[in-house]
């Protein structure tokens, strides 16, 4: 039986066989996770329809199943911040936001260590969010 609230089992999956230093990429239905993600990745499609799954409820659910070390997320190329950054801080207590461009996140989120690429079907922009595995104490 599970403890957490997560039950999806191939992210499950996918999560156990990740480690401390992992990352699990929450991409909008903009995000072109087919090209620019880590090739060796699992991937879960959870955008059934804009707007279904969105990326904090994909957020709420992964929270209660790994602990989070860091979490970076693309920022607009003016510098502003979209409101859903505020929703990333609400749920990730005490986890500072590491804002990246566009293209470096692109390149960010192909590095080999992104094991887990969730599609979600969030129709606000700039709602990508990359997670760190921290360590379980």
């Amino acid at each position: 039986m599970l403890k957490t609230t997560l039950t999806h089992p191939a992210i499950l999956s996918a999560l156990g066989s990740m480690g401390h230093g992992s990352m699990v990429l929450i991409a909008d239905g903009n995000f072109p996770f087919a090209t620019h993600t880590n090739p060796a990745a699992a991937r879960v499609f959870l955008n059934l329809r804009p707007g279904l799954v969105t990326v904090t409820q994909v957020l709420e659910a992964l929270v209660t199943a790994i602990p989070v070390e860091a979490a970076h997320v693309m920022q607009p190329d003016d510098g502003s911040e979209p409101p859903i950054f505020q929703e990333f801080r609400e749920r990730l207590p005490g986890i500072a936001l590491q804002p990246l461009g566009r293209f470096d996140f692109y390149v960010f989120a192909q590095r080999p260590e992104v094991g887990l690429v969730i599609a979600t079907g969030e129709a606000r922009v700039w709602a990508n969010l990359m997670l760190t595995v921290g360590v379980v104490t």
